[in-house]
């Protein structure tokens, strides 16, 4: 079993385009988001691909669950990975978890495996977050 080893960086949002699912005046409601990001520091993936279902239930609060297709490095290792997300946001600001969605790594990441996450506040430009790995 290898040793998992932890990473940071920062991220930032590079496109957040967001359609309501329904009716737009009830609560609770429902949205999709097609969002795009960019990972610096030990997840270098620039213009990620990522998409959110996102339930409100009240005005600035709620929760979201999706994925995001990251292409590019994590360490020096280059290849594509799948992070599943699960998270709550409210008027402060977003946390969220994520973990690898197993087989889904490329190129020098197949066997990746891994969890982590990030605290977002509302008027921050970039996000810091952490991500703990291994690979086969």
């Amino acid at each position: 079993m290898p040793t998992p080893v932890e990473t940071r960086g920062r991220f930032t949002f590079a496109g957040w385009e967001e359609t309501p699912v329904g009716a737009m005046d009830a609560t609770p409601r429902l949205a999709h988001a097609h969002v795009a990001n960019t990972f610096t520091g030990g997840v270098e993936a620039a213009g990620t691909s990522c998409d959110y279902t996102i339930a409100y239930t009240g005005e600035n609060n709620g929760s979201y669950s999706g994925m995001e297709l990251l292409s590019g490095s994590v360490d020096g290792r280059r290849g594509s990975f799948v992070l599943e997300e699960r998270g709550t946001f409210d008027a402060g600001g977003t946390v969220c978890r994520f973990e690898v969605v197993p087989g889904s790594g490329t190129g020098d990441l197949v066997g990746l495996t891994g969890s982590g996450g990030f605290a977002y506040r509302h008027g921050d430009t970039s996000v810091e977050y952490a991500f703990s790995y291994a690979l086969a």
